[in-house]
């Protein structure tokens, strides 16, 4: 550890954020940077834990959270970033984008406020590509194998690098015109602005990386093609299948998904032609957003930036804690209320409400949302809990614009798994075996079309992991 006492010295400091009146006029991204001083600061609050939780528990990737913060603290911050890299392909996307699993693990989250760790992770990345010191790693010698890899989304890229790194001819196969995935269709630029990707696809295209977009695999290209011509495959294509709601007036226009509404913005902010016909817009509209976690949020601040003039966001959970419940100790993912910066720069937000039917303007634009107050029951020997409906609380919401912002329910089921033949569980996500094999002898799978739809830092860790039987299995000692 840096400074044995430094978590008694220093209080967090949060990073600093652009006043709401001037971010909501552009898409840049709303957080700012910490000065250096009190970078070193907040590093020196990690503390000599015995068992690093951040790191052994918090962390999918398994950062080596304590290495890189007393790295910073002794101004060594070279060091601090081989750190960063040892695990992580993209920490300037998890420092700007993840949740921070590690900070709820801190020890200081017991009886203090967790080390800013995200923070300090995106100063150590950005110092190093302001330094120079982040360069491409192209391997010594190549091994004469191909792999294919299907979407470019954080799971897909992190796995291309891991195999360029390792020898292999890599291709990323991408549906849109420019790679990314999620990141770069999925997360506004106000979270994630696009030059922070752009930067890090131009080092594995020096890598050896390339980029084949505008490509469907299974429409534009067979499955059978790609087992063909490739050692191995590896689908990376998550979980976009929607969370529907069916209920009276769903055919009603004007009720979207939320991803929908999403890559359009995105599309538009990168200049990209995004057609008049079916196009979502909430200027001037009156805009609900049925779901209350980070996909809401960020169809909240993207209305905002649109124009609408009123903004409401409705949960069918009871409204979280302000602290750490007793049912989630320490060190595990506290359910408490977040406030994002979206839902800061102007947003209802109503808990416990259950919609019940859309209501249309002659049966064809939605009006509004006919809800109604639930109570839920305390928690069984399982966990479960259930909810009624409390009497006499039916009430309306009007809406021009209707967000479905549910999350996903499983990997599309489109002519890409069907023509492999590809395995299913019950939840409709692909089969995998330990390795991540398919039931199609060759072809792997990663992430959240594997496992759901989860965070980013997860699917950079799945992409890692899967990488590595990949690189066994088309060298030919695959174990």
């Amino acid at each position: 550890m840096g400074k044995p006492t430094g978590f008694l010295e220093f209080v967090r400091q949060n990073a600093p954020k652009r006043p709401v009146a001037q971010r909501v006029e552009d898409w840049r991204e709303v957080e700012g940077r910490l000065p250096e001083v009190t970078l070193r600061e907040q590093a020196a609050r990690c503390m000599d834990c015995g068992i690093p939780f951040c790191h052994s528990y918090g962390c999918p990737l398994a950062n080596r959270i304590p290495e890189f913060n007393e790295m910073v603290y002794r101004g060594d911050w070279d060091r601090a970033l081989e750190f960063l890299h040892a695990t992580n392909n993209f920490p300037e996307i998890t420092g700007r984008v993840c949740p921070a699993p590690c900070e709820a693990a801190c020890t200081l989250s017991i009886g203090a406020e967790p080390v800013t760790i995200r923070q300090v992770e995106l100063a150590v990345v950005e110092r190093g590509w302001r330094e120079g010191l982040i360069q491409a790693e192209p391997p010594e010698r190549r091994t004469g194998r191909r792999v294919a890899v299907v979407g470019s989304g954080p799971a897909g890229l992190a796995a291309a690098q891991q195999l360029a790194r390792a020898g292999h001819e890599t291709v990323v196969f991408e549906k849109n015109p420019h790679p990314g995935g999620i990141l770069r269709y999925g997360i506004p630029d106000f979270k994630l602005e696009k030059w922070v990707l752009d930067r890090r696809l131009d080092q594995m295209r020096a890598e050896g990386v390339a980029f084949e977009t505008g490509v469907d695999v299974g429409d534009d290209v067979s499955m059978r093609y790609l087992a063909s011509k490739f050692d191995a495959v590896l689908l990376a294509v998550g979980a976009e299948q929607p969370r529907d709601l069916t209920i009276p007036g769903r055919g009603l226009e004007g009720i979207h998904f939320a991803m929908d509404f999403l890559v359009q913005q995105n599309r538009r902010v990168a200049g990209e032609e995004v057609p008049d016909e079916g196009a979502i817009w909430a200027d001037g509209r009156k805009v609900v957003v049925i779901g209350g976690g980070d996909t809401g949020s960020d169809c909240v601040g993207t209305a905002r930036r649109q124009g609408a003039t009123e903004i409401t966001q409705i949960e069918l959970l009871p409204e979280p804690p302000a602290e750490r419940p007793a049912a989630c100790p320490w060190p595990t993912w506290p359910t408490i209320k977040r406030t994002s910066s979206s839902h800061e720069e102007g947003c209802e937000r109503l808990w416990s409400v259950l919609t019940k039917e859309f209501i249309g303007h002659g049966g064809i634009d939605v009006h509004a949302l006919r809800c109604v107050r639930i109570n839920w029951s305390d928690p069984d020997a399982l966990g479960k809990r259930t909810f009624g409906e409390v009497p006499d609380s039916e009430f309306q919401l009007e809406a021009d614009l209707v967000l479905l912002a549910l999350g996903f329910v499983h990997v599309r089921h489109g002519p890409m798994v069907a023509s492999a033949g590809l395995a299913t569980d019950d939840r409709g996500n692909l089969r995998v075996d330990e390795r991540g094999m398919t039931s199609h002898e060759g072809v792997f799978a990663a992430s959240d079309c594997v496992h759901g739809a989860s965070l980013v830092v997860r699917a950079i860790d799945a992409g890692r992991r899967v990488a590595a039987h990949v690189d066994a299995y088309v060298r030919g000692n695959d174990t």
